[in-house]
């Protein structure tokens, strides 16, 4: 009886957990609203698009499209009126500031920094976001514009 009950309370954790909010799930060009169509075309202009994806979070549903522009990717995430919402867009480490570099090798701590995305929303540079890997495992770690640590994830 308890191990049926275990299984059940296992099989219930996981059909919440496949069907909670806030999962991206990967759309068809077609399947976006006109209004963000349009937008993908302007902000698409010169990308390889690689893909899109819809995602609703607290009643919200968001757009993205995921390009490749001159060889670094870039993800730009809309509302459903085509409004951009957030930008990421891989930077060169040489590209950025002294202070970016250093607080970014302070969070990576031992780990190499294997990529760097920008973070912009509503058009204003909010973080840099890196990938670092560690002993073959991957992790993201952030700072402010000012290469600072941030008070909370963007």
């Amino acid at each position: 009886m308890k191990s049926s009950y275990k299984m059940g309370v296992f099989c219930f954790g996981l059909l919440l957990g496949l069907s909670t909010p806030g999962q991206e799930k990967k759309i068809k060009r077609q399947d976006l609203p006109s209004a963000v169509q349009k937008t993908v075309v302007e902000e698409s202009k010169g990308a390889t698009v690689r893909g899109f994806s819809e995602e609703t979070e607290n009643g919200q549903t968001t757009y993205e499209i995921e390009m490749v522009v001159n060889g670094h990717s870039k993800d730009v995430q809309m509302d459903a009126t085509g409004v951009v919402i957030e930008v990421e867009e891989q930077v060169e480490i040489a590209a950025l500031s002294i202070d970016v570099r250093n607080g970014l090798h302070a969070k990576a701590g031992k780990g190499k920094i294997a990529k760097v995305e920008s973070i912009t929303k509503k058009t204003k540079l909010v973080a840099y976001e890196a990938q670092i890997v560690t002993e073959g495992k991957r992790y993201e770690v952030q700072v402010g514009p000012d290469g600072q640590p941030l008070n909370h994830e963007e």
